[in-house]
Protein backbone atom coordinates (compact mmCIF):
# COMPACT_ATOMS: atom_id res chain seq x y z
CA UNK A 1 0.00 0.00 0.00
CA UNK A 2 2.33 2.51 0.92
CA UNK A 3 5.32 1.44 -1.83
CA UNK A 4 6.85 4.07 -3.68
CA UNK A 5 6.77 2.22 -6.81
CA UNK A 6 3.10 1.10 -6.56
CA UNK A 7 2.45 5.19 -6.36
CA UNK A 8 4.51 6.30 -9.05
CA UNK A 9 2.28 3.64 -10.84
CA UNK A 10 -1.34 4.88 -9.69
CA UNK A 11 -0.19 8.63 -10.72
CA UNK A 12 0.97 7.30 -14.19
CA UNK A 13 -2.25 5.99 -14.89
CA UNK A 14 -4.20 8.38 -14.24
CA UNK A 15 -1.64 10.65 -15.73
CA UNK A 16 -2.41 8.42 -19.12
CA UNK A 17 -6.14 10.01 -18.93
CA UNK A 18 -6.17 13.54 -17.09
CA UNK A 19 -9.96 14.62 -18.61
CA UNK A 20 -11.14 11.22 -17.79
CA UNK A 21 -9.44 10.87 -13.93
CA UNK A 22 -10.58 14.93 -13.18
CA UNK A 23 -14.09 13.84 -14.29
CA UNK A 24 -14.63 10.99 -12.37
CA UNK A 25 -13.13 12.86 -9.52
CA UNK A 26 -15.67 15.76 -9.85
CA UNK A 27 -18.29 13.31 -9.51
CA UNK A 28 -17.03 12.00 -6.06
CA UNK A 29 -16.60 15.29 -4.86
CA UNK A 30 -19.58 16.40 -5.50
CA UNK A 31 -21.39 13.38 -3.80
CA UNK A 32 -19.71 14.48 -0.66
CA UNK A 33 -19.61 18.18 -1.53
CA UNK A 34 -24.06 17.87 -1.82
CA UNK A 35 -24.07 15.37 1.49
CA UNK A 36 -21.88 17.73 3.84
CA UNK A 37 -24.19 20.62 2.53
CA UNK A 38 -27.80 18.99 2.77
CA UNK A 39 -26.80 17.40 6.45
CA UNK A 40 -24.99 21.39 7.54
CA UNK A 41 -28.12 23.44 5.87
CA UNK A 42 -30.61 20.95 7.46
CA UNK A 43 -28.69 21.17 10.91
CA UNK A 44 -29.20 25.48 10.41
CA UNK A 45 -33.03 24.72 9.96
CA UNK A 46 -33.16 22.49 12.92
CA UNK A 47 -31.28 25.08 14.96
CA UNK A 48 -33.27 28.04 14.11
CA UNK A 49 -36.51 26.07 14.56
CA UNK A 50 -35.39 24.65 18.05
CA UNK A 51 -34.58 28.47 18.73
CA UNK A 52 -38.12 29.44 19.38
CA UNK A 53 -38.57 26.78 22.16
CA UNK A 54 -35.74 27.75 23.57
CA UNK A 55 -37.28 30.15 26.07
CA UNK A 56 -39.69 28.45 27.74
CA UNK A 57 -39.86 25.13 28.66
CA UNK A 58 -40.47 22.36 26.06
CA UNK A 59 -42.68 20.13 28.60
CA UNK A 60 -44.96 23.39 29.12
CA UNK A 61 -48.71 23.53 28.42
CA UNK A 62 -50.28 27.22 28.65
CA UNK A 63 -53.88 28.11 29.36
CA UNK A 64 -55.62 31.07 28.36
CA UNK A 65 -59.30 31.95 28.71
CA UNK A 66 -61.14 32.50 25.52
CA UNK A 67 -65.25 32.91 24.77
CA UNK A 68 -67.76 30.26 24.97
CA UNK A 69 -69.73 28.90 21.88
CA UNK A 70 -72.09 26.38 23.13
CA UNK A 71 -74.55 26.74 25.40
CA UNK A 72 -73.98 25.06 28.90
CA UNK A 73 -76.12 24.71 32.15
CA UNK A 74 -78.44 27.58 31.30
CA UNK A 75 -75.27 29.80 30.81
CA UNK A 76 -75.59 32.03 27.19
CA UNK A 77 -72.77 31.37 24.28
CA UNK A 78 -70.36 33.80 23.93
CA UNK A 79 -69.48 34.20 27.52
CA UNK A 80 -65.53 35.63 28.58
CA UNK A 81 -63.76 32.61 30.81
CA UNK A 82 -61.84 34.27 32.67
CA UNK A 83 -59.33 33.35 35.56
CA UNK A 84 -58.90 33.50 38.90
CA UNK A 85 -57.04 32.77 41.80
CA UNK A 86 -59.95 30.02 42.78
CA UNK A 87 -58.53 28.28 39.59
CA UNK A 88 -54.93 28.14 40.45
CA UNK A 89 -55.85 26.78 43.66
CA UNK A 90 -57.80 24.49 42.45
CA UNK A 91 -55.45 23.00 39.32
CA UNK A 92 -52.58 22.60 42.53
CA UNK A 93 -54.44 19.88 43.25
CA UNK A 94 -55.08 18.07 40.41
CA UNK A 95 -52.50 14.86 39.97
CA UNK A 96 -49.83 15.24 37.70
CA UNK A 97 -48.92 18.77 37.10
CA UNK A 98 -45.40 19.31 38.45
CA UNK A 99 -45.06 23.33 38.12
CA UNK A 100 -47.78 25.51 37.84
CA UNK A 101 -47.98 29.36 37.89
CA UNK A 102 -50.68 31.51 37.32
CA UNK A 103 -49.80 35.34 35.14
CA UNK A 104 -50.93 38.61 35.49
CA UNK A 105 -50.33 41.44 33.32
CA UNK A 106 -51.06 45.25 34.94
CA UNK A 107 -51.52 47.12 32.53
CA UNK A 108 -52.49 44.04 29.95
CA UNK A 109 -55.72 45.41 28.80
CA UNK A 110 -56.96 42.10 28.61
CA UNK A 111 -54.12 40.77 26.23
CA UNK A 112 -53.41 37.98 27.50
CA UNK A 113 -49.42 37.85 26.76
CA UNK A 114 -47.72 40.97 28.08
CA UNK A 115 -48.52 44.38 30.21
CA UNK A 116 -46.16 47.14 29.71
CA UNK A 117 -45.68 50.14 32.55
CA UNK A 118 -43.49 52.68 33.38
CA UNK A 119 -40.70 52.46 35.13
CA UNK A 120 -38.45 54.88 36.93
CA UNK A 121 -35.53 55.37 38.96
CA UNK A 122 -34.79 59.00 39.83
CA UNK A 123 -34.76 61.17 37.02
CA UNK A 124 -34.98 57.96 34.32
CA UNK A 125 -37.82 56.41 33.08
CA UNK A 126 -38.57 53.69 30.27
CA UNK A 127 -41.05 50.96 29.75
CA UNK A 128 -40.73 47.46 30.88
CA UNK A 129 -42.93 44.43 30.56
CA UNK A 130 -44.20 43.67 33.80
CA UNK A 131 -45.20 40.08 34.85
CA UNK A 132 -46.93 39.14 37.93
CA UNK A 133 -46.48 35.42 38.55
CA UNK A 134 -45.94 33.09 40.84
CA UNK A 135 -42.75 31.31 42.56
CA UNK A 136 -42.76 28.15 40.14
CA UNK A 137 -42.75 30.20 36.61
CA UNK A 138 -38.72 30.02 37.76
CA UNK A 139 -39.62 26.87 36.03
CA UNK A 140 -41.56 27.32 33.07
CA UNK A 141 -39.46 30.34 31.44
CA UNK A 142 -36.16 28.35 31.55
CA UNK A 143 -34.82 31.71 34.03
CA UNK A 144 -31.57 32.25 35.51
CA UNK A 145 -30.94 33.40 38.50
CA UNK A 146 -27.49 35.80 38.42
CA UNK A 147 -28.20 37.44 41.53
CA UNK A 148 -30.03 36.89 44.41
CA UNK A 149 -33.19 34.82 44.61
CA UNK A 150 -36.70 34.77 42.44
CA UNK A 151 -40.07 35.50 43.39
CA UNK A 152 -40.81 32.96 47.22
CA UNK A 153 -44.63 31.80 48.54
CA UNK A 154 -43.60 34.56 51.64
CA UNK A 155 -43.87 37.52 49.13
CA UNK A 156 -46.97 36.07 47.96
CA UNK A 157 -48.36 35.41 51.43
CA UNK A 158 -47.49 38.87 52.47
CA UNK A 159 -48.28 40.78 49.48
CA UNK A 160 -44.77 42.07 49.55
CA UNK A 161 -43.16 44.76 46.97
CA UNK A 162 -40.63 43.02 45.49
CA UNK A 163 -39.55 42.21 42.01
CA UNK A 164 -36.85 40.21 40.30
CA UNK A 165 -35.60 42.21 37.27
CA UNK A 166 -33.20 40.86 33.93
CA UNK A 167 -30.33 41.77 32.89
CA UNK A 168 -30.78 44.58 30.59
CA UNK A 169 -33.20 46.48 33.00
CA UNK A 170 -30.67 46.74 36.07
CA UNK A 171 -27.79 48.07 33.54
CA UNK A 172 -30.03 50.39 31.78
CA UNK A 173 -30.62 52.06 35.47
CA UNK A 174 -27.64 51.11 37.19
CA UNK A 175 -25.59 50.21 34.12
CA UNK A 176 -24.34 47.41 36.62
CA UNK A 177 -26.02 43.81 37.61
CA UNK A 178 -25.25 44.75 41.28
CA UNK A 179 -28.45 46.13 42.33
CA UNK A 180 -29.63 43.97 44.85
CA UNK A 181 -31.21 45.90 47.76
CA UNK A 182 -31.53 49.01 45.19
CA UNK A 183 -35.26 49.93 44.57
CA UNK A 184 -37.57 51.62 41.33
CA UNK A 185 -40.87 52.39 40.94
CA UNK A 186 -43.29 50.42 38.57
CA UNK A 187 -46.09 52.59 37.53
CA UNK A 188 -46.03 54.75 40.74
CA UNK A 189 -45.26 51.99 43.27
CA UNK A 190 -41.70 51.55 44.85
CA UNK A 191 -40.66 47.85 44.85
CA UNK A 192 -37.53 46.56 46.50
CA UNK A 193 -34.79 44.44 43.59
CA UNK A 194 -34.22 40.94 45.43
CA UNK A 195 -32.99 39.13 42.75
CA UNK A 196 -31.05 39.92 38.52
CA UNK A 197 -32.39 37.04 36.32
CA UNK A 198 -31.03 35.26 32.60
CA UNK A 199 -32.64 34.21 30.40
CA UNK A 200 -31.21 30.41 28.94
CA UNK A 201 -32.80 31.10 25.18
CA UNK A 202 -30.64 34.72 25.04
CA UNK A 203 -33.97 36.21 23.93
CA UNK A 204 -33.23 39.90 24.70
CA UNK A 205 -36.89 40.06 24.63
CA UNK A 206 -37.46 37.80 27.56
CA UNK A 207 -35.02 40.29 29.84
CA UNK A 208 -36.23 43.38 29.31
CA UNK A 209 -38.62 41.73 32.12
CA UNK A 210 -39.56 42.80 35.69
CA UNK A 211 -41.33 39.63 37.81
CA UNK A 212 -42.86 40.83 40.91
CA UNK A 213 -45.70 38.88 42.98
CA UNK A 214 -48.72 38.03 41.79
CA UNK A 215 -50.75 38.89 44.60
CA UNK A 216 -49.01 42.46 44.76
CA UNK A 217 -49.50 43.48 41.68
CA UNK A 218 -53.33 42.47 41.91
CA UNK A 219 -53.72 44.96 45.00
CA UNK A 220 -51.05 47.44 43.53
CA UNK A 221 -53.35 47.65 40.54
CA UNK A 222 -57.08 47.07 40.88
CA UNK A 223 -56.30 43.24 40.03
CA UNK A 224 -58.57 41.66 42.27
CA UNK A 225 -58.30 38.10 42.04
CA UNK A 226 -57.62 38.26 38.15
CA UNK A 227 -55.13 35.58 36.46
CA UNK A 228 -54.55 36.34 32.56
CA UNK A 229 -53.14 33.06 31.84
CA UNK A 230 -52.42 29.67 34.12
CA UNK A 231 -49.40 27.61 32.89
CA UNK A 232 -47.88 24.26 33.64
CA UNK A 233 -45.19 22.30 33.56
CA UNK A 234 -45.90 17.84 32.64
CA UNK A 235 -42.64 15.97 33.98
CA UNK A 236 -41.68 13.45 31.42
CA UNK A 237 -45.02 12.52 30.36
CA UNK A 238 -45.41 11.61 26.96
CA UNK A 239 -47.74 13.52 24.48
CA UNK A 240 -50.80 10.97 25.03
CA UNK A 241 -50.31 11.38 28.66
CA UNK A 242 -50.27 14.86 28.54
CA UNK A 243 -53.37 14.67 26.22
CA UNK A 244 -55.34 13.04 29.43
CA UNK A 245 -53.72 15.46 32.09
CA UNK A 246 -54.80 17.89 30.26
CA UNK A 247 -58.70 16.35 29.82
CA UNK A 248 -58.54 17.21 33.80
CA UNK A 249 -57.70 20.42 33.69
CA UNK A 250 -60.22 21.58 31.29
CA UNK A 251 -62.82 19.84 33.48
CA UNK A 252 -61.29 20.80 36.79
CA UNK A 253 -61.65 25.07 35.22
CA UNK A 254 -65.29 23.87 33.57
CA UNK A 255 -66.79 22.70 36.65
CA UNK A 256 -65.64 26.24 38.36
CA UNK A 257 -66.39 28.07 35.65
CA UNK A 258 -69.54 26.17 34.02
CA UNK A 259 -68.72 25.58 31.11
CA UNK A 260 -68.78 22.59 28.56
CA UNK A 261 -65.48 20.99 28.68
CA UNK A 262 -65.50 19.86 25.56
CA UNK A 263 -66.49 23.53 24.06
CA UNK A 264 -63.26 24.19 21.74
CA UNK A 265 -63.32 27.70 22.82
CA UNK A 266 -63.94 28.36 26.07
CA UNK A 267 -60.07 28.26 26.36
CA UNK A 268 -57.32 28.68 24.28
CA UNK A 269 -54.08 25.95 24.88
CA UNK A 270 -50.83 26.16 24.00
CA UNK A 271 -49.40 22.52 24.26
CA UNK A 272 -45.48 22.53 23.91
CA UNK A 273 -44.79 19.41 23.93
CA UNK A 274 -46.85 18.69 21.25
CA UNK A 275 -45.55 20.86 19.14
CA UNK A 276 -42.23 20.33 20.08
CA UNK A 277 -42.55 16.35 19.43
CA UNK A 278 -44.36 17.22 16.10
CA UNK A 279 -41.27 19.57 15.24
CA UNK A 280 -38.82 16.48 15.96
CA UNK A 281 -40.81 14.33 13.87
CA UNK A 282 -40.99 16.08 10.93
CA UNK A 283 -37.28 17.48 10.85
CA UNK A 284 -36.42 13.79 11.71
CA UNK A 285 -38.09 12.96 8.37
CA UNK A 286 -36.14 16.18 6.31
CA UNK A 287 -32.94 14.83 7.91
CA UNK A 288 -33.41 10.68 6.56
CA UNK A 289 -34.87 12.81 3.26
CA UNK A 290 -31.80 15.29 3.20
CA UNK A 291 -29.23 11.90 4.09
CA UNK A 292 -30.65 9.75 1.52
CA UNK A 293 -30.51 12.60 -1.25
CA UNK A 294 -26.85 13.26 -0.46
CA UNK A 295 -25.85 9.02 -0.50
CA UNK A 296 -27.20 8.77 -3.57
CA UNK A 297 -25.37 11.50 -5.81
CA UNK A 298 -22.48 9.84 -3.19
CA UNK A 299 -23.81 6.48 -4.28
CA UNK A 300 -23.67 7.70 -8.21
CA UNK A 301 -20.49 9.23 -7.75
CA UNK A 302 -18.81 5.85 -6.86
CA UNK A 303 -20.68 3.70 -9.18
CA UNK A 304 -18.98 5.89 -11.61
CA UNK A 305 -15.64 5.46 -10.31
CA UNK A 306 -16.17 1.31 -10.66
CA UNK A 307 -16.99 2.10 -14.31
CA UNK A 308 -14.07 3.79 -14.81
CA UNK A 309 -11.85 1.18 -13.34
CA UNK A 310 -13.82 -1.57 -15.64
CA UNK A 311 -12.90 0.51 -18.17
CA UNK A 312 -9.32 1.10 -17.17
CA UNK A 313 -9.00 -2.28 -16.60
CA UNK A 314 -10.16 -3.64 -20.11
CA UNK A 315 -7.68 -0.72 -21.36
CA UNK A 316 -4.32 -2.16 -19.41
CA UNK A 317 -5.57 -6.34 -20.51
CA UNK A 318 -2.29 -6.76 -22.33
CA UNK A 319 -0.25 -5.16 -19.45
CA UNK A 320 -1.52 -6.62 -17.36
CA UNK A 321 -0.93 -10.22 -18.70
CA UNK A 322 2.54 -9.42 -19.63
CA UNK A 323 3.16 -8.58 -15.58
CA UNK A 324 1.53 -11.87 -14.62
CA UNK A 325 3.47 -14.17 -17.86
CA UNK A 326 6.29 -12.29 -15.87
CA UNK A 327 5.64 -13.91 -12.60
CA UNK A 328 3.98 -10.87 -10.93
CA UNK A 329 1.31 -12.23 -8.23
CA UNK A 330 -2.42 -11.71 -8.44
CA UNK A 331 -2.18 -9.96 -5.11
CA UNK A 332 -0.33 -7.06 -6.48
CA UNK A 333 -2.44 -6.83 -9.15
CA UNK A 334 -5.43 -6.49 -7.32
CA UNK A 335 -3.70 -3.76 -5.03
CA UNK A 336 -2.73 -1.49 -7.59
CA UNK A 337 -6.06 -1.73 -9.30
CA UNK A 338 -8.00 -1.12 -5.64
CA UNK A 339 -4.77 1.48 -4.84
CA UNK A 340 -6.04 3.39 -7.37
CA UNK A 341 -9.56 3.30 -6.32
CA UNK A 342 -9.43 4.11 -3.31
CA UNK A 343 -7.13 7.06 -3.81
CA UNK A 344 -9.64 8.25 -6.30
CA UNK A 345 -12.27 8.35 -4.32
CA UNK A 346 -10.77 9.67 -1.23
CA UNK A 347 -9.12 12.62 -2.51
CA UNK A 348 -11.51 13.48 -4.48
CA UNK A 349 -14.04 12.67 -1.20
CA UNK A 350 -12.01 15.16 0.64
CA UNK A 351 -11.83 17.85 -1.54
CA UNK A 352 -15.98 17.87 -1.71
CA UNK A 353 -15.79 17.84 2.19
CA UNK A 354 -13.22 20.68 2.82
CA UNK A 355 -15.44 22.37 0.20
CA UNK A 356 -18.58 21.52 1.60
CA UNK A 357 -17.68 23.00 5.23
CA UNK A 358 -16.21 25.77 3.40
CA UNK A 359 -19.53 26.86 2.17
CA UNK A 360 -20.94 26.12 5.35
CA UNK A 361 -18.82 28.62 7.43
CA UNK A 362 -19.40 31.10 4.27
CA UNK A 363 -23.11 30.95 4.91
CA UNK A 364 -22.40 31.11 8.48
CA UNK A 365 -20.31 34.42 8.62
CA UNK A 366 -22.97 36.06 6.11
CA UNK A 367 -26.39 34.81 7.20
CA UNK A 368 -26.86 36.18 10.80
CA UNK A 369 -28.66 33.15 12.73
CA UNK A 370 -32.42 34.10 13.40
CA UNK A 371 -35.41 31.87 14.63
CA UNK A 372 -35.70 30.19 11.19
CA UNK A 373 -32.09 29.70 10.36
CA UNK A 374 -29.48 28.74 12.59
CA UNK A 375 -25.77 28.71 12.17
CA UNK A 376 -25.14 25.69 9.59
CA UNK A 377 -22.68 23.18 10.56
CA UNK A 378 -21.74 19.21 10.24
CA UNK A 379 -20.76 17.82 13.55
CA UNK A 380 -17.35 16.20 13.96
CA UNK A 381 -18.69 12.33 13.83
CA UNK A 382 -20.52 13.19 10.51
CA UNK A 383 -17.19 13.93 9.13
CA UNK A 384 -15.54 11.22 10.22
CA UNK A 385 -18.40 8.99 9.02
CA UNK A 386 -18.40 10.80 6.06
CA UNK A 387 -14.53 10.17 5.65
CA UNK A 388 -14.87 6.09 6.64
CA UNK A 389 -17.55 5.84 3.92
CA UNK A 390 -15.11 7.75 1.03
CA UNK A 391 -12.29 4.72 1.92
CA UNK A 392 -15.36 2.25 2.45
CA UNK A 393 -16.68 3.03 -0.87
CA UNK A 394 -13.22 3.32 -2.68
CA UNK A 395 -12.58 0.08 -2.06
CA UNK A 396 -16.07 -1.29 -3.14
CA UNK A 397 -15.35 0.49 -5.97
CA UNK A 398 -12.00 -1.17 -7.13
CA UNK A 399 -12.96 -4.23 -5.94
CA UNK A 400 -15.10 -6.03 -8.91
CA UNK A 401 -12.41 -4.34 -11.04
CA UNK A 402 -9.22 -5.91 -9.21
CA UNK A 403 -10.98 -8.90 -9.23
CA UNK A 404 -11.54 -9.05 -12.76
CA UNK A 405 -7.48 -8.00 -13.26
CA UNK A 406 -6.83 -10.70 -11.10
CA UNK A 407 -8.30 -12.97 -13.43
CA UNK A 408 -6.85 -11.83 -16.99
CA UNK A 409 -4.42 -14.98 -18.08
CA UNK A 410 -0.89 -14.31 -19.10
CA UNK A 411 -2.18 -15.44 -22.55
CA UNK A 412 -4.08 -12.06 -22.66
CA UNK A 413 -0.38 -10.72 -23.36
CA UNK A 414 -0.37 -12.06 -27.01
CA UNK A 415 -3.60 -10.93 -27.95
Amino acid sequence: MFSLDRWQEVLSTLARAPLRSILTSLAVAWGIFMLVVLLGFGHGLRKGAESQFADDAANSVWVFGGQTSQPYQGMPVGRRVSFTNTDYDNLRKVDGIEHLTGRFFPGSGGRPFGGERPVRVGAKTQTFDVRAVHPDHLYLEKTLIRAGRFINDGDLAEKRKLCVVGIPVAEFFWGTTDVIGRSLEIGGVAFEIVGVFDDAGGDDGELRMIYVPVTTAQLAWNGADRLNALLFTVGDKDVAETAELLDRVKATLADRQRFNPEDPQAIRVRNNLEQYQSFQQIFWIIEVFVSLMGLATLVAGIIGVANIMLITVKERTREIGIRKALGAPPWSIVGTIMQESIFITAAAGYLGLVAGVGLLSLVASVVPENEFFGEPQIDLRTAIYANVILVVSGALAGFFPAYSAARISSLSASK
